[in-house]
């Protein structure tokens, strides 16, 4: 954690802190003299015998970090007195990637700060983390940060207090300093080494690492066109898929393939990093079979690296859709050795038909398809993620039609874009 820890304090002066508050992001920043500012809105309703702390995950080794940050909450909710309660939180530096520190913005309004600091401190001597109490000065106008000290690194003492001062709103979240190859994996290097610095703690990584262990390094362009459809769970994607499958004669494939099916039930209760990446290499195990059979006849796969990807965006990004990165960041670019399909097509529907879809099917669904159907939000940004993603671009297909309406408009598409 030190080497971690020499790096980030440097530059603290300078870093934006973010505290997420009934999903809207509240931004401050320190500065070492004060200049008559006003109060960070974070710390406005803050009562006056209410105490606040904030937890930032800090460690050089990013297996750890994520494992930590993804207990992180269950600890603090479980031994934390029941009346401080958690915020997520972020610290930045504006516009470096790879500089976002994850934790938790604390409120305690518990009688005595004991059990909290009690807790606190002993985080810090063990665990990967950045602990920092904010006070409250005279008339409540002013508020200073204060960084702990490490029992182990006078390094982590600072020689002053800062002054918490308001802080613009950057351009885009903070989180999307991050996205590349964290939340979004742009290669099979980054996510297979993910996987591989895994393979002490889950068991289940090596296993996937084996069924890559005779991956072609390089193959050909498929002699067949590939056509991949997406879409939200119950747009019509098996029913379409299938209908295709027999109309082209085509082979039929699924991303994430079916030899990681015993996995990921596991890899689904592991922190983004890891299970973006599990993930990211199902995307090239699919390219692979792609490639083999994309040689004798044409190829329909039933969802991609669209899928991976948007999802994996409209998690990472709190908030209003306007939050996401902008439309021509590198966030949406397709990874550079990844097979491209000839044609992407994206079938929409309308939420309430979708909805009743989904109530007539009984089958299991992720978190991240069950926080589709309760969050408006994350659905829109979602369908915002798929939409952005170019290098190939989805071509969008309403699904509300008949099913064979849909086929006959989807194998138009096919036979001008593909010449089947």
């Amino acid at each position: 954690m030190a080497r971690r820890t020499m790096s980030v304090l440097p530059q603290w002066s300078s870093r934006i802190f973010s505290v997420e508050l009934d999903g809207a992001p509240f931004y401050f920043s320190t500065q070492e003299k004060h200049r008559g500012e006003e109060v960070p809105r974070v710390f406005r309703k803050i009562p006056n015998y209410g105490r606040c702390y904030s937890l930032l995950v800090c460690s050089s080794d990013r297996i750890r970090r994520a494992k930590f940050y993804g207990k992180l909450k269950d600890k603090l909710l479980r031994d934390l007195p029941p009346e401080c309660h958690l915020s997520p939180m972020f610290s930045f530096l504006p516009n470096v990637k790879d500089s976002v520190l994850k934790g938790y913005f604390l409120n305690d309004n518990s009688v005595s700060s004991s059990p909290t600091e009690r807790l606190l401190r002993d985080l810090i001597q063990r665990d990967p983390v950045l602990v920092c109490s904010y006070l409250r000065g005279e008339g409540g106008q002013l508020w200073t940060q204060h960084l702990w000290s490490h029992a182990d690194s006078q390094t982590m003492e600072m020689s002053k207090d800062y002054y918490v001062v308001p802080s613009k709103a950057p351009e885009y979240h903070p989180s999307t300093l991050n996205i590349i190859n964290s939340d979004v994996f742009y290669s099979f290097e980054e996510a297979y080494e993910v996987l591989k610095q895994c393979g002490d703690i889950i068991p289940e990584s090596k296993s996937v690492l084996e069924l890559l262990a005779s991956r072609a390094e390089a193959r050909s362009k498929p002699d067949f066109p590939v056509i991949v459809i997406e879409g939200l769970d119950a747009t019509g994607k098996t029913t379409l898929t299938e209908s295709l499958r027999d109309t082209l004669g085509a082979c039929l494939l699924r991303s994430p393939p079916q030899c990681l099916s015993p996995m990921r039930a596991r890899f689904d209760r592991e922190p983004p990093l890891i299970r973006r990446a599990f993930y990211a290499l199902g995307n090239y195990i699919t390219a692979d079979q792609i490639g083999q059979e994309g040689m004798k006849r044409p190829v329909i796969v039933d969802r991609f690296w669209h899928s991976t990807a948007a999802y994996a965006i409209a998690t990472a990004v709190s908030g209003a859709v306007c939050n996401l990165p902008a439309e021509d960041s590198e966030v949406y670019h397709w990874p550079s050795d990844l097979l491209q399909p000839s044609l992407v097509v994206l079938l929409t529907l309308d939420p309430e038909e979708r909805k009743r879809r989904l109530r007539n099917r009984a089958q299991g669904e992720t978190k991240e398809e069950q926080e589709l159907d309760h969050n408006k939000l994350f659905r829109l940004k979602v369908e915002k993620a798929y939409q952005r993603i170019r290098g190939p671009a989805c071509v969008t297909v309403d699904a509300s039609p008949s099913t064979d309406q849909v086929l006959q408009e989807v194998l138009l598409l096919i036979r001008g874009k593909c010449h089947l």
